[in-house]
C-alpha cells in the first residue's frame, strides 16, 4: 500500500483571528495545534510564529520556544518557513534555519502576493540554499509559478540542492497561478524525475480540490489555517486537526496509507 505525507500549516503569516478566531498564535497554542494535527494524521508541521501582538515574526527565540514545545509533545517533522512575511528582509527570513530544523521552505522566485509581492532573486535563493545545505536542512522548493520550477533547476545544477528533491506547489495565491488540475499536471511534469511534491491550494475550494489532485497524481497533501480557514463554504474550521482529519479520510478512501514522521525522515533522508 502506498503512503501519502500530510503537512499541516497551522498559522502562517497572513491569517488573523479576524479570519478565524480558532487560529493558534502563541507558541503554546501553535504547539498544541501541531500536536492535535499529529494525532489526526499529519507527519510534518510547517511552522510560522507570531509575536506578542500576534504579528508574524522570524525571531529565533520565538521559533525555538515553539519548536521545543512541539518536540515535547510529539515527533512531528518540523519545517520552518523562510518565506516569512511580506516586507521582511532576506536576513530576517533566514534566521530560523540557524536552529537546525529538519526541513525549511525555500521560495524559488519572486511572486505577486495579493496587492504586494515577495522578492526572491537568484542570489537570495542561492544564499538560502547554501545555508540549508551547510546545515543539512532539507529544503522544500516552494514554487508559486512555473518559472520557479525552472529557477529550482538552477540551484540543482549548481549543486546547492541535492536529492531527494521535495517541491511545494503553492497555487491560488491572489495574483499568482490558479489551482486547476491541468496546471498542477503541468508543474509535476517539469520537476526532476523521482522528485516528491506537495500541493498547497490557497482558499477553501482550492484547498479541498488540491487534496484530490495530490491523491490522483501521486503527490503529498498540505492543509491548515495558513492556507484556508474554512471547513466548507461559509463554515469556519474548528481546528487544524479538523482539516487534517478530512485529508486523512480522503486519502484512506483512495486506498492510501498515511505516512508517519519516521516514514518522512526515511523518504526524504532527513538528518537524524
Amino acid at each position: 500500500m502506498e503512503k501519502i505525507v500530510i503537512t499541516c500549516a497551522v498559522t502562517g503569516a497572513e491569517t488573523t483571528r479576524k479570519h478565524n478566531p480558532n487560529l493558534p498564535v502563541t507558541p503554546e497554542q501553535i504547539a498544541d495545534s501541531a500536536h492535535e494535527a499529529y494525532l489526526a494524521g499529519a507527519s510534518i508541521v510547517h511552522l510560522h510564529v507570531r509575536d506578542e501582538q500576534e504579528k508574524p515574526t522570524q525571531d529565533v527565540k520565538v521559533f525555538k520556544k515553539a519548536m521545543e514545545l512541539i518536540r515535547k509533545k510529539c515527533d512531528l517533522v518540523i519545517e520552518v518557513t523562510t518565506g516569512g512575511a511580506v516586507g521582511m528582509t532576506p536576513q530576517e527570513r533566514l534566521q530560523p534555519v540557524t536552529l537546525d530544523p529538519e526541513m525549511a521552505s525555500l521560495d524559488c522566485g519572486t511572486v505577486n502576493f495579493g496587492d504586494e509581492h515577495i522578492v526572491n532573486t537568484l542570489p537570495i535563493m542561492r544564499e538560502f540554499a547554501s545555508q540549508m545545505k551547510a546545515r543539512r536542512v532539507r529544503p522544500t522548493l516552494e514554487c508559486f509559478d512555473l518559472s520557479h520550477v525552472y529557477g529550482s533547476h538552477v540551484l540543482i545544477k549548481e549543486g546547492l540542492v541535492e536529492p531527494p528533491y521535495h517541491y511545494g506547489f503553492v497555487l491560488n495565491v491572489p495574483g499568482g497561478v490558479k489551482y486547476e488540475p491541468e496546471v498542477l499536471d503541468f508543474f509535476v511534469r517539469r520537476v526532476p524525475a523521482g522528485s516528491f511534491w506537495t500541493v498547497m491550494g490557497i482558499g477553501g475550494k482550492a484547498s479541498l480540490m488540491s487534496i484530490y489532485g495530490a491523491v490522483a497524481m501521486g503527490g503529498f497533501i498540505r492543509v491548515g489555517m495558513e492556507d484556508n480557514v474554512y471547513f466548507s463554504k461559509g463554515v469556519l474550521a474548528k481546528s487544524n486537526a479538523q482539516l487534517v482529519e478530512r485529508a486523512v479520510r480522503i486519502a484512506k478512501e483512495s486506498g492510501l496509507e498515511i505516512a508517519k514522521p519516521g516514514d518522512v525522515r526515511k523518504l526524504l533522508q532527513l538528518r537524524g
